[in-house]
């Protein structure tokens, strides 16, 4: 397969897909935007549901007829690193050269006549690519097809399935976007007392829903996805088994406004907050790590119509909180 370069998670406009010296990979390459939250993402996001997973690699055009003769012209380690062609080896990868050069095919697999030279222009040679931040497991379980043909405007055929597509650049959005820090705002803050209930908090300005959008851009060939994630609600966790959350499941849903929890003003010290915690012992010489987490309702929208649901997304992070008892005066 060919190996995306230049990948990252974040950030503003990025490429995966391959771009050696070259450009031999070129084709295969995917535009990220977006994906960045306001104010700066601090984190990628993580699927609530364990059973799935970014798409590990995927089909996409490789190269033009002529270039992709050229290709097959060269060494046989050059050959060799061909995407596709990395498990042919000795006296299979001349019958593999015949499957381009002479018509020579197979069941579902007619051949084609001079790499389709004479169709240069009219479509590309596809190929498959890797995922370079997924395991190598998975990447070998697929895409290890030779590559094979689609005309300029055509869809590839359906015995490809993981040919490139708005649905699996959804997935690759979805793995490259960026979500801000859940640091809430807490009252008290960073120091509390034993059995003082303590409010927490996160405005809408400071977190908003996010977007990150994946396109590949070939000649006659034009598709992207976008993928929008929006905070639903926020999970505490107190860090100790000795505290209790307000409300009970530790989970605050989202206000009409956007914003999650109240915050706390004068006059509240004996009201139970909405969002909240109360810790039932010291910290003692230590501190608790309060952990928040946002969980993200994940949706995408494709060219052609297409778009769905994708799996929750969650974010969280951890602040250490001093938790003291409260002093009594003896008289």
């Amino acid at each position: 397969m060919a190996e995306p370069v230049n990948t990252g998670n974040g950030g503003g406009a990025k490429e995966t897909g391959g771009s050696d010296s070259t450009g031999i990979y070129a084709a295969a390459k995917i535009q990220y935007s977006g994906s960045v939250a306001k104010g700066g993402g601090t984190g990628n996001v993580t699927s609530s549901d364990v059973n799935w997973t970014p798409p590990p690699c995927w089909y996409a055009p490789y190269l033009g007829a002529k270039d992709f003769k050229k290709q097959m012209s060269k060494s046989i380690e050059d050959q060799m690193s061909t995407p596709g062609m990395g498990g042919t080896a000795g006296s299979a990868l001349g019958q593999t050269q015949s499957h381009y050069e002479d018509e020579f095919g197979w069941a579902g697999h007619p051949g084609y006549k001079d790499y389709n030279v004479d169709k240069d222009g009219e479509g590309m040679f596809w190929a498959g690519v890797e995922n370079p931040n997924e395991s190598d497991v998975l990447k070998r379980k697929s895409c290890s097809a030779l590559p094979f043909w689609v005309d300029n405007g055509e869809a590839p055929p359906p015995e490809y399935e993981e040919a490139i597509s708005p649905e699996i650049l959804a997935g690759l959005a979805y793995q490259h976007m960026q979500l801000p820090d859940t640091k809430v705002t807490l009252a008290p803050a960073a120091n509390t007392k034993v059995n003082l209930p303590t409010w927490a908090w996160l405005n809408k300005a400071v977190f908003d829903e996010v977007q990150a959008t994946a396109a590949l851009n070939a000649p006659g060939f034009n598709i992207q996805a976008t993928t929008t994630a929006k905070p639903v609600s926020l999970k505490l966790e107190p860090g100790t088994a000795d505290a209790t959350t307000y409300p009970a499941s530790g989970e605050c849903v989202i206000n009409a406004d956007g914003s999650i929890g109240e915050p706390y003003a004068q006059g509240k010290s004996g009201q139970t907050p909405p969002c909240g915690l109360k810790y039932l012992r010291s910290s003692g010489d230590g501190t608790y790590n309060l952990r928040a987490t946002i969980t993200w309702d994940i949706a995408w929208t494709g060219t052609g119509g297409t778009g769905g649901d994708l799996p929750n997304g969650t974010f969280g992070s951890e602040q250490a909180i001093t938790v003291q008892e409260i002093q009594a005066v003896n008289r």
